[in-house]
């Protein structure tokens, strides 16, 4: 890997963050880097700028926890960026490396520099608002597309009142349910692992390409999670009358979705590309860290195992 332009991304009011950052800046300075660095959090979006003064980057470190690294795919993946994620401030860290396998900086770059690396990458979703009500806009006027590495969700933001959803799922232009509820998720395999298993929904491994939809508790108890292959796209027009259904990507807010409007949610063409530093990466050993399973606190003794 040529280390000639790196961005960096901070967790914002996170100062140890900040420091990890700054630190990191001024040695990747010294090898003769461009760099830029800027926070990263709810109120602050340092990568159009990024991507505007930059042009062609080699690497984004992206020094916070999960959150942080959902922001820099969803922006990254268009311009096939390798994201290397350190968690210096999140709680799970499914996406990000530990800290501790971070602090010889130092070696990182002459790891980076003689290309002992590996790159995972992840499939994401996009999706795009359509236009079905001519008294809102032109018929089927195709908006803004979103992308997103873990889901898409559909469901009410209301200031006042607790609003429930009412959806309606096509797949592939056929009419599949109507749901009433809470909102449904639509998910990407390393999504599985967040808002889905929450919502009592599958684990699917990140090798996987797949669309999955899960239900928020729905008022229904024949409504169930449906794992989809990859190529379909998945549609979901609100139903309700008042404009509170609201389209989140990665938990973000990215529009509102008014009765005659539709999704239209498929996986995207692009990917998200991870650094791997670590030798021994392993879905499974992170899923008995993360999600505290008995491999974690293993109190038998398996005698028929070769050792």
């Amino acid at each position: 890997m040529k280390l000639r332009k790196v961005i960096i991304a901070y967790k914002a009011d996170s100062s140890v963050s900040q420091s990890w950052a700054e630190r990191c800046s001024h040695e990747l300075e010294s090898l003769g880097c461009h760099v830029l660095m800027g926070a990263s959090g709810a109120y602050d979006n340092p990568y159009p700028a990024f991507i505007q003064s930059m042009g062609d980057i080699d690497l984004a470190l992206v020094l916070g926890g999960d959150g942080s690294t959902l922001g820099a795919a969803r922006y990254l993946a268009s311009q096939s960026v390798p994201i290397l994620a350190i968690n210096t401030g999140g709680h799970l860290g499914f996406l990000t490396q530990a800290a501790e396998e971070f602090v010889d900086t130092q070696q990182v770059w002459e790891r980076l520099l003689s290309d002992r690396y590996a790159i995972e990458t992840r499939m994401m979703l996009s999706a795009k608002i359509i236009n079905a009500d001519k008294n809102i806009n032109d018929s089927d006027l195709v908006s803004s597309v979103f992308f997103s590495l873990n889901e898409m969700c559909i469901k009410p933001a209301s200031p006042d009142r607790m609003s429930t959803s009412a959806l309606e799922l096509e797949i592939d232009g056929e009419v599949v349910d109507q749901y009433h509820g809470d909102g449904l998720i639509i998910a990407t395999p390393t999504g599985s692992t967040s808002y889905v298993v929450a919502a009592n929904g599958p684990i699917v491994h990140p090798g996987m390409e797949a669309i999955v939809i899960t239900p928020i508790c729905p008022l229904s108890l024949s409504s169930r999670t449906i794992v989809l292959p990859p190529k379909l796209v998945v549609s979901i027009w609100s139903l309700n009358d008042d404009p509170s259904i609201k389209l989140w990507t990665d938990g973000v807010l990215a529009s509102s979705l008014l009765p005659g409007q539709r999704v239209d949610i498929g996986m995207s063409s692009h990917w998200a590309k991870f650094v791997i530093l670590r030798e021994n990466y392993s879905f499974y050993q992170a899923l008995r860290e993360k999600l505290l399973w008995s491999g974690t606190r293993l109190r038998y003794q398996n005698k028929y195992r070769q050792s």
